[in-house]
């Protein structure tokens, strides 16, 4: 027997004897080498209902098809028979007369090594019987257990700055490196020169194909790397070959309206036969990493403490264009470097390992970017036929799209001693879980119901049977698919923090926490308002009653917030004491959620409250301009203690004790705000929870501020979301910046940069916004201490019953 993990999975339809086959192609990577399995006996599939058969095969005599009606139903309680085809050219010519005939089609959109893979419940790793020797057609896979230990390469291509040209390509392997350079120069052990663009495009694919690596791994690489290649081996005569077997790759874009959308506004995946192409801003993102920019720079400094070889992105296409012309070795270090941040920031992050856990547990593609409705799907269909439905195609016409939001109470702002914060353990996966919320198991009950019925059908009243649910919901307990599926990843996600599998346990956590999202959204084919709604009121319920339980027990319930609850303990506590406080609420409430569902729904609950940590300090503010508390927005100071237990309500700094400062949706954690403020707002806030004098520090920091002493830190940093000429009518300041930019660029003979997009700095001066580009005149100072300082300030020194205004009023003449 043979273990591997899917790489690739394509299909396609061969011709023999002039009779279209349907051939699937699956790549996988195996301990001893790559192998390709070649499947020409599996069929084209969709269902219909039964009680169109006849007048389907009628419509259907001229193609070639088969027929067989199926111990099968669909959501409407119909029979189903099944129809094959030879080739998926068939299946869709017939997909097309029985819509004209208005006739549905289920399941026809299911790609043919999908439904392969799913209804063998193989996800990644399978096994097989295999000779070495002997290519596999028609070889049986199986699902298995088994750990890849795939080959990597890193790739990165430098250009000439309009794109026309060239100039080199580097690749970064764990055991090989090396560099392809356009040209002639110095020789050295990692730079090979080619003398014309074709021949180092053929120099990389046959670097490539020697090397032959499982993954490709690249910054941008799909949108910008291999897209230019692609173009450039169009430009050439080349074919692209980069997949195994020398096989083309293949494309497609996510733009609604490929003709007219723009190039650059046009997002690209790419299928390379037999190998996986991870970009690195793509997979971090899916990783739930968040950056202020996912720049290579950037990210690089972030994760490793180093950035790119050349740092000033407006001097970087000139001095790439200088270094090929005048010193081609440091081109080529510039080069390799940016591959070797790309190894190490997927190093560091265990992006390869995230990748394989997430295509381990959901079967979808290991390069496949989002995909949470197809993660679903690949779980959910193979398990539904087994319970004998098969599933509906996606809402033509949805209503009732948007579901109540998660459950966010009114706050009490103030500046409070001793708040802990309890936690619901993935809240929405729990409730699922507890309630039976399950798109089968709604099926199966609505069955009960009948077209006259003005009233709940006796049936459903049986909570022995029947959960209830919101909007007239009710789920069939004992049939239900998705509860048990939570379940598994549950356990597996408990298994994997126990062994400290973080990619495995963040992974499982996306997961689970993308199948609210999926059945709320019309893009998957089970949505159903009742479902997301099932979820998100009974969580609302949940979050009053747990509420009411804490107030019960003579605590103050400040914030609440989807899952998490803010408890005031309402007198000074040790952190012991306060740890103790929150674990007995915890298991208060748990215990009451499991008696509860217990009695009134005879449920096993899956609900768990967690205590999560006790702010010595916290702030809840208020809305500018108001004394109404905000919403997700908060600090507060959490103490350690490095002493078995530390002084009782201790406001002062010690050697006992550390601390860490939380900022949620504040300034201090909001980049659209300039380093001067959040920096001041941090170092404020940090001298009001530890109880030190704060007034001189706003008073020299307003003084510093007039005296020019921060100018560099005045600076604001914000996004282009559009193109700088569709902004038309009230262009906001950072617009009014990049513009006057491209205009200041374009006299001194460079490059406009703004146009398409992008980051700007600029500060606020007397005469308006300025780029940083040309910034020449004297900064406005009273505008950041009116929108930045000023507001920092008001928005917790009134809990002290001062202001901004009357804190610098007194000292105007010296300021």
């Amino acid at each position: 027997m043979t273990n591997g993990f899917v790489l690739t999975r394509q299909w396609k339809d061969n011709y023999s004897n002039g009779q279209p086959t349907l051939e699937l192609r699956l790549w996988i990577h195996t301990p001893i080498g790559p192998r390709l399995v070649i499947n020409n006996q599996q069929e084209a599939i969709f269902f219909i209902e039964s009680r169109y058969h006849q007048r389907a095969s009628q419509q259907l005599d001229k193609i070639p098809h088969r027929a067989r009606p199926l111990e099968l139903t669909s959501f409407d309680q119909q029979p189903v028979t099944a129809f094959y085809f030879p080739s998926s050219k068939d299946m869709r010519e017939a997909q097309r007369r029985l819509t004209q005939l208005g006739i549905t089609t289920l399941e026809a959109d299911i790609k043919p090594p999908d439904r392969y893979l799913m209804e063998r419940f193989i996800t990644g790793p399978v096994t097989f019987d295999a000779d070495p020797n002997t290519p596999l057609i028609n070889t049986p896979l199986r699902p298995t257990e088994f750990t890849p230990q795939f080959k990597v390469v890193s790739f990165d291509i430098e250009t000439s700055f309009n794109g026309d040209h060239l100039f080199s390509i580097a690749l970064y392997g764990e055991d090989k490196q090396a560099v392809l350079m356009l040209g002639s120069g110095p020789l050295t052990e990692q730079c090979t020169y080619f003398a014309s663009e074709t021949d180092l495009m053929f120099g990389f694919l046959q670097w490539i194909e020697d090397y032959d690596p499982d993954i490709l791994i690249g910054w941008n690489c799909i949108n910008f790397d291999l897209r230019f290649l692609e173009r450039k081996c169009e430009a050439l005569g080349i074919s692209f070959n980069l997949g195994r077997h020398r096989e083309k790759i293949e494309w497609r874009t996510s733009g609604n309206n490929e003709e007219q959308e723009a190039e650059e506004d046009k997002h690209y995946f790419v299928l390379v036969p037999g190998r996986a192409v991870l970009d690195g801003i793509d997979t971090l993102r899916s990783a739930t990493y968040h950056f202020e920019s996912f720049s290579l720079e950037n990210v690089g400094r972030e994760l490793l403490g180093r950035g790119k070889l050349i740092h000033d992105p407006d001097d970087r296409g000139d001095e790439i264009i200088r270094l090929f012309n005048e010193d081609k070795p440091a081109l080529a270090a510039y080069n390799l470097e940016d591959c070797k941040l790309v190894w190490e920031i997927f190093e560091k992050t265990e992006l390869i390992d995230f990748a394989i856990e997430r295509a381990r547990l959901t079967g979808l593609a290991l390069d496949r970017i989002g995909g949470s409705v197809a993660a679903f799907e690949n779980l959910y269909l193979p398990r539904l036929h087994r319970q004998g439905y098969v599933a509906p195609n996606l809402p033509v016409d949805p209503q009732g799209v948007g579901s109540p939001g998660g459950y966010v109470m009114d706050s009490t702002p103030g500046l409070y001693d001793h708040v802990i914060v309890l936690d619901f353990k993935s809240l929405y996966p729990s409730i699922i879980r507890s309630f039976k919320i399950d798109p089968y198991g709604l099926t199966e009950a609505d069955a009960v119901w009948h077209s006259d019925d003005e009233h709940t059908p006796e049936p459903l009243k049986d909570i022995s049977q029947y959960s209830p649910g919101y909007r007239g919901a009710f789920f069939k307990k004992e049939k239900s698919i998705l509860p048990k599926l939570i379940e598994h990843l549950w356990h597996a996600r408990d298994t994997a923090k126990e062994h400290q599998n973080k990619a495995l346990s963040q992974a499982i956590k996306i997961i689970m926490n993308s199948f609210y999202g999926v059945m709320g959204t019309p893009g998957c084919r089970f949505f159903d308002p009742r479902l997301p709604s099932s979820i998100t009121l009974r969580g609302h319920d949940i979050m009053n009653q747990t509420r009411t339980l804490i107030e019960a027990q003579g605590f103050e319930v400040i914030y609440g917030d989807t899952d998490s609850i803010f408890v005031w303990i309402k007198r000074p506590v040790s952190n012991r004491e306060a740890d103790n406080i929150g674990q007995h609420l915890a298991t208060h409430v748990n215990q009451w959620w499991k008696s509860h569902l217990e009695t009134e729904y005879q449920l096993d609950c899956a609900l768990e409250l967690e205590y999560e940590n006790h702010y010595s300090k916290f702030l809840m503010p208020t809305m500018r301009g108001s004394k109404q508390g905000t919403k997700k927005r908060y600090a507060g100071l959490i103490r350690y203690s490095t002493e078995a237990e530390p002084l009782l309500d201790d406001t002062s700094p010690n050697d006992n004790t550390s601390y860490k400062l939380v900022f949620k949706g504040l300034e201090n954690v909001r980049t659209d705000w300039t380093p001067l403020a959040r920096e001041f707002q941090k170092s404020l806030y940090e001298r009001i929870f530890l109880g030190l004098p704060y007034t001189d520090f706003i008073l020299q920091t307003v003084k510093e501020i007039r005296a020019g002493q921060h100018d560099k830190k005045l600076l604001f940093r914000k996004r282009l979301r559009r193109k700088l000429a569709d902004y038309q009518k009230n262009i906001p300041p950072h617009v009014q910046a990049a513009r006057k930019a491209d205009e200041w660029l374009l006299q001194q003979g460079k490059r406009a940069r703004y146009q398409n997009r992008g980051w700007i700095e600029y500060a606020y001066t007397i005469r308006g916004p300025e780029p940083i580009e040309c910034l020449t005149s004297p900064l406005d100072y009273d505008i950041y201490l009116d929108r930045q300082i000023g507001p920092i300030v008001d928005g917790i020194v009134t809990f002290l019953g001062q202001s901004f205004s009357e804190i610098i009023s007194d000292q105007i003449p010296l300021l």
